[in-house]
Parts: structure tokens; C-alpha cells; sequence
């Protein structure tokens, strides 16, 4: 079921171009690790999370992932938008993080409801000031903590609600920006201490007050 969040720019629509909107999106469902965007491909159109998440990112000068940002339901994807507006190549690349249900509205439709609807031209705006809020975090995080420090950040935000991240380590080390190799044996480490438990794709968090309190505190 698509999630409500995402058809929240439909409430301040005029009627006939909330026809326009509905009629013109085009819904894909993708699994799991599918890439959506390659970087350099031409962007068509502006792209909405309708369920499940997307991961924009990049590569680093040692060939490494690095997350940009993510990309929830109710959202677009600010560099696409970029994409359109200045026709310019997009410049990272998008994979999905769970199935996920996109729907993309082709860009002289976006344009239409851009140049005449102010819910369309907030969603922009709002879309530009998460992504470089998202950025910004990022970068904080990557230059003030250690890596076992991003690594258990990581984990902490990622579980859910009965303390289980679904993420492999190669996925884990593509997050916070290192190898498999090292995460492997971050992994092990808090094995040793008793704080994680590791299955195959799964990491199951058995003591998140511990956890957390190796995290540098906040001033």
C-alpha cells in the first residue's frame, strides 16, 4: 500500500491539475539493490517515493561508496529535479534500499505544475533544503567520528523496532564510507563485547544503552 505521505503535494493541487498529476505519474515497483539512475544518464522526469526508500550516492577518488542522502516516502529526489530544470547529466547514482515503489511524473508535466502551483513549488524548495540539511549531516558525521563510531551510529538509526538491521556488510561498509573487510571486523569486535549478534544480511542489536553511550556526546 502506498504510503499517505506521498500524495500529500496532491492537497493543495487546483482539481485540474491534480488530473493532470495522477494521470501523468507513472508507478514502477523495483526490488531490493536495484539500480534506478546511473550517473551520467539523462533524467526524464521528477521521481517520488511512493514506499520503501532510495540511496543516492557516489563514489570517492579510492573508489569507495559514499551516501549522499536517502530519499523516504512523500519525498523527491532533489538531483533529478536539478537534472530537469538545468538539463544536465545526473551526477551520482540511485538503488533502491528495500522494494520500492517509485512513481515519476515527466518533466514538462513537473514544469506545468511548477510554473503554476505554489504546493509544487514548496515540495521543491523543501526537497533542495532537506537534501542539503541531509549533506551537511553526512559530512559531520563522517569527519568527527571514528569509523567504529559511524558504525555503531549506523546501526543504532538503521534497526528496527525489535533491534535487527537488515543490511549486509557490504552494504553496511558502502553507508559509512569503508570496505566489507573493515566491517567486518568492527562487527566482530562488538561480537566480543556482547552488544551485537550477526546472521547472514542481519546484525541484531542486544544492548542499545551500550551502544549508544560510545558515541561521542553532543556539546
Amino acid at each position: 500500500m502506498e504510503n499517505q505521505k506521498s500524495w500529500t503535494v496532491l492537497d493543495g493541487l487546483s482539481p485540474t491539475n491534480r488530473d493532470l498529476f495522477e494521470s501523468r505519474l507513472v508507478r514502477r515497483t523495483f526490488a531490493k539493490g536495484r539500480t534506478l539512475i546511473d550517473k551520467g544518464e539523462s533524467v526524464s522526469g521528477a521521481y517520488f517515493v511512493l514506499s520503501g526508500q532510495l540511496r543516492v550516492y557516489t563514489y570517492g577518488p579510492s573508489g569507495k561508496e559514499a551516501t549522499l542522502y536517502f530519499i523516504d516516502p512523500g519525498e523527491t529526489c532533489v538531483l533529478a529535479l536539478n537534472s530537469l530544470f538545468n538539463d544536465v547529466l545526473y551526477p551520482a547514482w540511485v538503488e533502491t534500499e528495500s522494494d520500492t515503489t517509485v512513481g515519476v511524473l515527466p518533466g514538462a508535466a513537473y514544469r506545468t505544475l511548477f510554473s503554476q502551483e505554489p504546493a509544487v513549488q514548496d515540495l521543491t524548495v523543501r526537497a533542495l533544503s532537506t537534501a542539503v540539511f541531509r549533506l551537511m549531516a553526512e559530512l559531520e558525521q563522517i569527519h568527527a567520528n571514528k569509523l567504529d563510531q559511524r558504525l555503531v551510529s549506523f546501526l543504532l538509526l538503521r534497526a528496527s523496532s525489535t533491534g535487527v538491521v537488515n543490511k549486509t556488510q557490504r552494504e553496511i561498509a558502502a553507508h559509512i564510507g569503508t570496505t566489507r573487510e573493515v566491517v567486518a571486523r568492527l562487527l566482530g569486535n562488538l561480537v566480543a563485547e556482547g552488544l551485537v549478534a550477526t546472521k547472514r544480511g542481519e546484525v541484531h542489536l542486544l544492548d542499545t544503552a551500550a551502544l549508544a553511550l560510545s558515541l561521542p556526546k553532543e556539546e
